[in-house]
């Protein structure tokens, strides 16, 4: 049987609890913070044998925020399977092709977006598939103007092909 191991870390301090089936990591950040490593993945080494880590899940979103850093929807469309479902925040359309994801990031992009996790909630459900769910923050400018919009996310990953991909992304901005 697996076990889940759900770790919230609040003010540096890590409190876990274990029952239910995968892993699971939960942490938190101070807002406005920027969260530490140990805050982005409060569980390591919490995966059974030929599972991922929810530390390497986690790390996921830190290598899909460094596609964004690129500019280049391209380079951010590449993290995403060829299937994948994209309901992002700042469009009323579903993308659920490659074209479209390029299109989307295309326009979001020019915003110079740079995001930060605030809450992350890592379950890991077998060998080829996780879930990562929370709030990020993204740091946007718009005409030399930076503004903060706070988000909740879920990115589903699968294992395709030796990588790690993006096989559906909601991204929903906060409603307060």
């Amino acid at each position: 049987m697996l076990r889940t191991a759900r770790i919230a870390t609040i003010a540096g301090l890590a409190v876990a609890v274990s029952a239910g089936v995968g892993a699971c990591a939960s942490t938190e950040t101070t807002p406005g913070a920027q969260p530490t490593a140990a805050q982005q993945v409060a569980v390591q080494g919490a995966a059974t044998p030929g599972q991922p880590s929810t530390e390497a899940i986690a790390n996921l979103f830190t290598q899909w925020n460094a596609a964004l850093a690129t500019g280049n929807p391209q380079r951010v469309a590449d993290r995403y399977a060829a299937d994948a479902v994209l309901l992002p925040t700042v469009s009323n359309e579903v993308r659920t092709d490659r074209a479209g994801i390029v299109d989307y990031f295309t326009h979001f992009l020019e915003n110079k977006p740079a995001g930060v996790i605030k809450k992350s909630y890592v379950d890991v459900l077998d060998q080829t598939t996780a879930i990562d769910t929370g709030v990020y923050v993204f740091t946007l400018t718009q005409d030399g103007e930076q503004r903060e919009v706070e988000a909740r996310y879920t990115f589903v990953y699968e294992l395709r092909g030796g990588t790690w991909l993006i096989v559906n992304h909601h991204s929903s901005a906060m409603p307060e």
